[in-house]
């Protein structure tokens, strides 16, 4: 299969090297043309994880992972393109690929933040009306890190990736490509459904709220580590149930994916999307002890601003108090000096606040 992933970030460079090392033709875009010809000036790009270290090849003429940087001939001849990146580059990339989409392709979005609508608005605002299937699911498949131009370190892999389409009607195609690709994909409602299972707004914004001191005080620290202690974990486990509680009064099923599994032992509690002591190899990796400003780094910019101001708008809208989520946002409004929900991906700034239930459902289902 064809397969284009845009970007050039941790989970950009792993989802390359593992879709070619599953055999099919990939094409690695990136914007940043300095780096995209510094890797591939090294001809390789490494990966180390459960199975040891080994490279594919890589260039711009490659039997492996041909690069690019023009971004309409990477997209053209794709039938499943892979945008692993934050959402906070959505609006300007969907601006730019809008016009390049074409009839049956498959785009997916790992994890979405809803920019499966994002994606789907720009096309129709750029007047491409190809039937084109944007999927997004609840985490990045990867937990990894890049180490220099061309390393990266995999310390676990998704083995349970609960995946929307938008628009719906797409799915039964949509999955026919992506289980091509990632076979953990399991079919869920829609995206806005996808959307709600993004973990990211979870795990992250108490995490970095509750140890803002431990961060500004010392040059690196774990949030993941000695910075998840039981105290933040009761606010994550308060704040999930929001969550939850807004996937249920849409009509959502379970599971939910809690994120309380994704801290259970060997043998406890359901698999999560990570599988089973998927916390405990994230931490003994030691590469999320990082340097983290509260006012730059994305789990303030995209799991604050865009992923928990979405839950608290969508709370909003199906008539679901979320207090933890409100008062979270508005603490970190407080420490970035913004509006975060202003600024957020909510369903004002998207659009669709006054929509009743039953057209939303129509556009989940049929599209713009």
């Amino acid at each position: 299969m064809k397969i284009t992933v845009l970007g050039g970030g941790h989970g950009c460079y792993a989802a390359a090297l593992e879709m070619a090392e599953k055999g099919h033709e990939v094409v690695l875009w990136r914007r940043d043309t300095e780096a995209l010809n510094e890797l591939a000036a090294t001809g390789q790009l490494f990966v180390k994880d459960y199975q040891g270290e080994r490279s594919v090849t890589v260039g711009f003429k490659t039997c492996q992972i041909n690069l690019q940087n023009n971004l309409e001939q990477a997209i053209q001849d794709a039938e499943l393109v892979i945008i692993p990146l934050p959402s906070t580059t959505h609006l300007n990339l969907a601006a730019q690929a809008a016009p390049y989409f074409k009839e049956g392709q498959v785009v997916f979005l790992p994890p979405g933040t809803f920019g499966s609508f994002v994606f789907a608005q720009a096309m129709y605002d750029a007047g491409n009306h190809a039937k084109v299937a944007f999927a997004e699911t609840g985490t990045l498949p990867y937990l990894v890190r890049k180490h220099g131009v061309n390393h990266i370190v995999v310390s676990g892999y998704a083995t349970r990736l609960p995946t929307g389409v938008f628009p719906s009607q797409l799915s039964e195609h949509a999955f026919h490509i992506l289980k091509q690709a990632y076979p953990s994909v399991e079919p869920i409602e829609d995206g806005l459904s996808g959307a709600l299972m993004n973990a990211g707004p979870i795990i992250h914004p108490p995490l970095i709220m509750m140890n803002a001191g431990p961060l500004e005080h010392f040059e690196a620290w774990d949030i993941h580590n000695e910075g998840t202690q039981p105290s933040i974990r009761r606010v994550t486990s308060a704040l999930d149930s929001e969550r939850i509680r807004v996937r249920e009064a849409l009509g959502y099923a379970a599971p939910h994916f809690p994120l309380a599994d994704h801290y259970n032992k060997d043998g406890e509690g359901d698999e999560w999307m990570y599988g089973r002591g998927a916390h405990g190899k994230l931490t003994d990796s030691g590469d999320w002890r990082e340097d983290i400003d509260l006012e730059k780094h994305r789990y303030m910019l995209e799991d604050t601003r865009l992923g928990l101001s979405l839950i608290v708008s969508v709370g909003r809208w199906a008539g679901v108090a979320t207090p933890v989520a409100e008062g979270l946002l508005n603490i970190a409004s407080a420490v970035t000096g913004k509006d975060l929900y202003a600024e957020g991906r909510t369903l004002e700034n998207l659009g669709l606040v006054n929509k009743s239930r039953q057209d939303m459902q129509i556009l989940l289902q049929q599209g713009i």
